[in-house]
Protein backbone atom coordinates (compact mmCIF):
# COMPACT_ATOMS: atom_id res chain seq x y z
CA UNK A 1 0.00 0.00 0.00
CA UNK A 2 1.81 3.58 -1.58
CA UNK A 3 2.30 5.35 1.79
CA UNK A 4 0.93 9.25 1.54
CA UNK A 5 3.68 11.82 1.14
CA UNK A 6 3.47 14.37 3.35
CA UNK A 7 6.49 15.89 2.45
CA UNK A 8 5.59 19.02 0.56
CA UNK A 9 4.23 20.39 4.34
CA UNK A 10 6.45 22.19 6.92
CA UNK A 11 7.22 19.84 9.87
CA UNK A 12 4.95 20.24 12.72
CA UNK A 13 2.45 20.83 11.20
CA UNK A 14 0.57 17.51 11.06
CA UNK A 15 -0.22 15.20 13.93
CA UNK A 16 -0.69 11.39 13.00
CA UNK A 17 -2.90 9.08 14.93
CA UNK A 18 -3.39 5.26 14.52
CA UNK A 19 -6.13 3.20 16.32
CA UNK A 20 -6.86 -0.52 15.78
CA UNK A 21 -10.36 -1.64 14.50
CA UNK A 22 -12.17 -4.86 15.21
CA UNK A 23 -14.09 -6.12 12.48
CA UNK A 24 -16.00 -9.26 14.23
CA UNK A 25 -17.28 -6.41 16.61
CA UNK A 26 -18.84 -4.34 14.03
CA UNK A 27 -20.29 -7.71 12.26
CA UNK A 28 -21.46 -8.51 15.31
CA UNK A 29 -23.38 -5.23 15.92
CA UNK A 30 -25.12 -5.48 12.54
CA UNK A 31 -26.09 -9.04 12.26
CA UNK A 32 -26.72 -9.99 15.66
CA UNK A 33 -28.23 -7.55 17.21
CA UNK A 34 -29.57 -5.19 14.38
CA UNK A 35 -30.05 -7.94 12.55
CA UNK A 36 -29.15 -7.59 9.29
CA UNK A 37 -28.25 -9.49 6.29
CA UNK A 38 -24.52 -10.01 5.47
CA UNK A 39 -24.79 -8.49 2.97
CA UNK A 40 -26.45 -5.41 4.03
CA UNK A 41 -24.20 -5.02 6.85
CA UNK A 42 -21.24 -5.19 4.21
CA UNK A 43 -22.57 -2.51 2.34
CA UNK A 44 -23.28 -0.45 5.97
CA UNK A 45 -19.70 -1.10 7.34
CA UNK A 46 -18.21 0.07 3.84
CA UNK A 47 -19.84 3.68 4.15
CA UNK A 48 -19.37 3.30 8.03
CA UNK A 49 -16.83 6.82 8.60
CA UNK A 50 -15.24 7.26 12.47
CA UNK A 51 -15.79 10.70 14.26
CA UNK A 52 -12.77 12.38 15.26
CA UNK A 53 -13.05 11.59 18.34
CA UNK A 54 -13.16 8.09 18.03
CA UNK A 55 -9.83 8.30 15.35
CA UNK A 56 -8.15 10.27 18.19
CA UNK A 57 -9.25 9.60 21.43
CA UNK A 58 -6.60 8.56 24.00
CA UNK A 59 -8.74 6.11 25.56
CA UNK A 60 -9.72 4.01 22.48
CA UNK A 61 -13.51 2.37 23.30
CA UNK A 62 -15.35 -0.46 21.53
CA UNK A 63 -14.83 -1.63 18.56
CA UNK A 64 -11.68 0.66 18.73
CA UNK A 65 -8.50 -0.17 20.59
CA UNK A 66 -4.49 -0.12 20.93
CA UNK A 67 -2.11 -2.36 21.17
CA UNK A 68 1.53 -2.69 20.73
CA UNK A 69 1.63 -6.56 20.52
CA UNK A 70 2.79 -7.48 17.11
CA UNK A 71 -0.44 -9.99 16.72
CA UNK A 72 -2.97 -8.85 19.02
CA UNK A 73 -6.42 -9.63 19.62
CA UNK A 74 -9.99 -7.54 20.67
CA UNK A 75 -9.57 -6.80 24.26
CA UNK A 76 -13.81 -6.78 23.56
CA UNK A 77 -14.50 -10.30 21.64
CA UNK A 78 -10.56 -12.12 21.97
CA UNK A 79 -10.88 -11.73 17.93
CA UNK A 80 -7.67 -12.66 16.34
CA UNK A 81 -5.30 -10.40 13.87
CA UNK A 82 -7.06 -11.18 10.46
CA UNK A 83 -10.08 -9.64 12.05
CA UNK A 84 -8.29 -6.29 13.06
CA UNK A 85 -8.02 -3.14 10.41
CA UNK A 86 -5.78 -0.38 11.05
CA UNK A 87 -7.41 3.64 10.68
CA UNK A 88 -4.08 6.16 10.12
CA UNK A 89 -5.33 9.67 10.44
CA UNK A 90 -3.37 12.43 9.87
CA UNK A 91 -4.57 15.91 11.50
CA UNK A 92 -3.19 18.64 8.76
CA UNK A 93 -3.41 22.07 10.71
CA UNK A 94 -4.98 25.14 8.61
CA UNK A 95 -2.93 27.90 7.99
CA UNK A 96 -0.76 29.69 4.90
CA UNK A 97 2.09 27.38 5.00
CA UNK A 98 -0.44 24.30 4.99
CA UNK A 99 -3.15 25.15 2.28
CA UNK A 100 -1.39 25.00 -1.03
CA UNK A 101 0.11 21.36 -0.14
CA UNK A 102 -3.29 20.51 1.46
CA UNK A 103 -5.55 21.10 -1.23
CA UNK A 104 -2.51 19.59 -3.80
CA UNK A 105 -2.67 16.30 -1.25
CA UNK A 106 -6.59 16.08 -1.64
CA UNK A 107 -6.84 16.27 -5.23
CA UNK A 108 -4.40 13.95 -6.02
CA UNK A 109 -6.49 11.64 -4.06
CA UNK A 110 -10.46 12.70 -5.35
CA UNK A 111 -10.26 10.15 -7.47
CA UNK A 112 -10.56 7.44 -4.31
CA UNK A 113 -13.16 8.97 -2.69
CA UNK A 114 -14.10 5.92 -1.11
CA UNK A 115 -10.86 4.76 0.02
CA UNK A 116 -9.76 8.60 2.46
CA UNK A 117 -12.11 10.38 4.30
CA UNK A 118 -11.74 14.46 4.50
CA UNK A 119 -13.28 15.45 7.91
CA UNK A 120 -13.03 19.29 9.36
CA UNK A 121 -13.09 20.68 12.60
CA UNK A 122 -12.81 24.22 14.42
CA UNK A 123 -9.97 24.11 17.00
CA UNK A 124 -8.13 26.90 18.90
CA UNK A 125 -3.82 26.98 18.68
CA UNK A 126 -3.79 25.60 22.30
CA UNK A 127 -5.80 22.23 21.70
CA UNK A 128 -3.70 21.38 18.42
CA UNK A 129 -0.19 22.60 20.34
CA UNK A 130 -0.98 19.93 22.91
CA UNK A 131 -2.02 17.14 20.31
CA UNK A 132 1.45 18.01 18.85
CA UNK A 133 2.98 17.77 22.19
CA UNK A 134 1.28 14.52 23.18
CA UNK A 135 2.55 12.98 19.94
CA UNK A 136 6.04 14.08 20.28
CA UNK A 137 5.96 12.54 23.69
CA UNK A 138 5.04 9.03 22.59
CA UNK A 139 7.31 9.08 19.33
CA UNK A 140 10.33 9.94 22.21
CA UNK A 141 12.52 7.66 24.69
CA UNK A 142 12.71 9.15 27.37
CA UNK A 143 15.20 6.92 29.00
CA UNK A 144 17.73 7.93 26.15
CA UNK A 145 19.17 11.43 27.13
CA UNK A 146 18.91 11.79 23.23
CA UNK A 147 15.76 12.74 23.80
CA UNK A 148 15.99 16.08 24.60
CA UNK A 149 17.65 17.36 21.62
CA UNK A 150 14.96 15.58 19.37
CA UNK A 151 12.11 17.35 21.57
CA UNK A 152 14.09 20.34 20.56
CA UNK A 153 14.72 19.79 17.08
CA UNK A 154 10.57 19.13 17.00
CA UNK A 155 10.03 22.21 18.63
CA UNK A 156 12.54 24.14 16.40
CA UNK A 157 10.99 22.77 13.39
CA UNK A 158 7.47 23.94 14.35
CA UNK A 159 9.07 27.76 15.30
CA UNK A 160 10.73 27.84 12.16
CA UNK A 161 9.83 25.63 9.73
CA UNK A 162 12.06 26.89 6.44
CA UNK A 163 14.98 26.33 8.44
CA UNK A 164 16.88 22.71 7.69
CA UNK A 165 16.50 21.00 11.35
CA UNK A 166 18.09 18.20 10.51
CA UNK A 167 20.75 19.21 8.56
CA UNK A 168 21.29 21.89 11.60
CA UNK A 169 21.30 18.77 14.15
CA UNK A 170 23.67 16.39 12.37
CA UNK A 171 26.52 15.41 15.10
CA UNK A 172 25.63 18.08 16.78
CA UNK A 173 26.93 17.84 20.53
CA UNK A 174 25.18 20.36 22.65
CA UNK A 175 22.55 23.23 22.79
CA UNK A 176 23.39 26.52 24.44
CA UNK A 177 21.62 29.87 24.98
CA UNK A 178 24.04 32.69 23.87
CA UNK A 179 23.76 36.08 25.47
CA UNK A 180 25.28 37.39 21.94
CA UNK A 181 22.03 36.40 19.83
CA UNK A 182 18.74 38.51 20.16
CA UNK A 183 16.98 36.10 18.43
CA UNK A 184 17.64 32.93 16.11
CA UNK A 185 20.34 30.66 16.18
CA UNK A 186 23.86 29.86 14.82
CA UNK A 187 25.90 26.93 15.48
CA UNK A 188 29.81 26.75 15.79
CA UNK A 189 31.14 23.00 15.52
CA UNK A 190 29.03 20.43 17.34
CA UNK A 191 27.45 22.96 19.39
CA UNK A 192 23.97 25.03 18.32
CA UNK A 193 23.43 28.35 20.00
CA UNK A 194 20.35 29.88 21.15
CA UNK A 195 18.55 33.55 21.55
CA UNK A 196 18.17 33.46 25.24
CA UNK A 197 14.14 33.82 24.85
CA UNK A 198 14.23 30.55 22.37
CA UNK A 199 16.09 28.55 24.43
CA UNK A 200 13.88 29.00 27.03
CA UNK A 201 11.30 28.06 24.74
CA UNK A 202 13.09 24.86 24.20
CA UNK A 203 13.24 24.34 28.31
CA UNK A 204 9.29 24.95 28.54
CA UNK A 205 8.51 22.03 25.74
CA UNK A 206 10.79 19.63 27.22
CA UNK A 207 9.49 20.38 30.85
CA UNK A 208 6.02 19.90 28.95
CA UNK A 209 6.52 16.30 27.29
CA UNK A 210 8.51 15.19 30.72
CA UNK A 211 6.57 16.81 33.36
CA UNK A 212 5.17 13.72 34.46
CA UNK A 213 7.98 12.55 35.69
CA UNK A 214 8.34 12.70 39.91
CA UNK A 215 9.93 16.00 40.94
CA UNK A 216 9.07 18.53 38.05
CA UNK A 217 10.62 18.21 33.79
CA UNK A 218 13.49 16.81 32.55
CA UNK A 219 15.15 19.82 30.53
CA UNK A 220 18.59 20.60 29.08
CA UNK A 221 19.55 22.36 32.26
CA UNK A 222 18.48 19.51 34.56
CA UNK A 223 15.01 18.86 36.28
CA UNK A 224 13.57 21.90 36.83
CA UNK A 225 10.17 22.45 38.82
CA UNK A 226 7.59 24.97 37.87
CA UNK A 227 9.24 27.08 39.92
CA UNK A 228 12.61 27.03 38.71
CA UNK A 229 11.35 27.54 35.30
CA UNK A 230 9.86 30.38 35.75
CA UNK A 231 12.45 31.91 37.66
CA UNK A 232 15.35 31.52 34.84
CA UNK A 233 12.42 32.53 32.65
CA UNK A 234 11.97 35.82 34.99
CA UNK A 235 15.76 36.12 35.73
CA UNK A 236 16.00 36.14 31.64
CA UNK A 237 14.17 38.29 30.83
CA UNK A 238 12.07 36.13 28.75
CA UNK A 239 8.73 37.85 31.23
CA UNK A 240 9.43 41.02 30.62
CA UNK A 241 9.52 40.93 26.92
CA UNK A 242 6.48 39.51 26.72
CA UNK A 243 4.43 41.54 28.97
CA UNK A 244 4.12 38.81 31.43
CA UNK A 245 3.28 40.94 34.30
CA UNK A 246 1.24 38.49 36.29
CA UNK A 247 2.63 37.13 40.27
CA UNK A 248 0.89 33.78 40.40
CA UNK A 249 3.04 30.41 38.99
CA UNK A 250 -0.06 28.96 37.35
CA UNK A 251 -1.21 32.13 36.13
CA UNK A 252 2.51 32.54 34.48
CA UNK A 253 2.18 29.20 33.07
CA UNK A 254 -0.83 29.72 30.77
CA UNK A 255 0.49 32.92 29.61
CA UNK A 256 3.67 30.66 29.09
CA UNK A 257 1.58 28.44 26.90
CA UNK A 258 -0.06 31.25 24.91
CA UNK A 259 3.52 32.03 23.85
CA UNK A 260 4.97 28.53 22.74
CA UNK A 261 1.34 27.35 21.62
CA UNK A 262 -0.10 30.39 20.04
CA UNK A 263 -3.33 31.30 20.53
CA UNK A 264 -6.85 32.23 18.73
CA UNK A 265 -8.74 29.89 16.24
CA UNK A 266 -7.79 27.16 14.24
CA UNK A 267 -9.21 24.82 11.38
CA UNK A 268 -7.72 21.09 11.50
CA UNK A 269 -8.46 18.69 8.65
CA UNK A 270 -8.23 14.89 9.34
CA UNK A 271 -7.19 12.81 6.63
CA UNK A 272 -8.34 9.46 7.39
CA UNK A 273 -6.67 6.55 5.21
CA UNK A 274 -9.36 4.34 4.73
CA UNK A 275 -7.46 1.79 2.27
CA UNK A 276 -6.88 -1.39 4.76
CA UNK A 277 -10.21 -1.11 6.19
CA UNK A 278 -12.28 -1.12 3.41
CA UNK A 279 -9.88 -4.49 2.11
CA UNK A 280 -10.54 -6.32 5.74
CA UNK A 281 -14.05 -5.39 5.43
CA UNK A 282 -14.28 -7.52 1.94
CA UNK A 283 -12.59 -10.21 3.41
CA UNK A 284 -14.50 -10.16 6.77
CA UNK A 285 -17.57 -10.36 4.71
CA UNK A 286 -16.27 -12.88 2.91
CA UNK A 287 -16.09 -15.10 5.64
CA UNK A 288 -20.10 -14.38 7.05
CA UNK A 289 -21.11 -15.05 3.40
Amino acid sequence: MKELDFSEFPPGTITEYTTLVCLACIFDIFTKQIGLAPRSAYSEIKRYSPTVEELTSRKAVRPFFDSDEKHPRCPYCNAAKRWHSRLDTYAIEGGKTTDVPRRKLIKSLEKKKDQFAILELKSDRRSAFFDWLDTLRISLDLNEPAWLFEATRAYLERKASKENWTEVFERLRAVRPSSRLEDGWEREGVRLFLAPALYNECLLVQYLVSRSHEHGGRTLEGRLTLMELIRRMRKGGYLAAHNISETDQFEIFEKLLDEVAGSGALKLYYLVDRREFLDKVKTVYASYA
